[in-house]
């Protein structure tokens, strides 16, 4: 298996903002730094970019804006309720905060139902 390939600066973007809510979890999905809660995966940094999950109607309305398209891992088929979140620079997805934090509440309510 491939060493897994990602852009460290982002995973770190990402810590000083997702690890200051005491509801995520650090961890890893296939070798890629990773965000659970509740111990459900709620988004991975993924070679250039983000995945996460959000409401299915939630994703459509962020499709076809720029830096977001259909979270295919390893050029499998389309994830429902899964996005990802291409940036220029790191620093970029400080103004994604509301989409991670609507993801960890819909994550977190998942996780409630079983």
């Amino acid at each position: 298996m491939s060493e897994a390939k990602y852009d460290p600066e982002i995973k770190n973007v990402l810590d000083s903002f997702l690890l200051k809510d005491p509801m995520v979890a650090p961890g890893k999905m296939f070798g890629y730094p990773s965000y659970y809660v509740n111990k459900k995966l709620f988004a991975c940094v993924y070679e250039n970019g983000v995945g996460i999950k959000v409401p299915a109607l939630l994703a459509n309305e962020l499709l076809g804006q720029p830096g977001i398209v259909p979270f295919t891992p390893k050029g499998r088929r389309k994830m429902n309720e899964w996005v990802q979140i291409n940036r220029g620079h790191p620093q970029e997805y400080l103004k994604d905060k509301k989409i991670f934090q609507r993801s960890v509440e819909y994550v977190a309510a998942l996780a409630e139902k079983g």
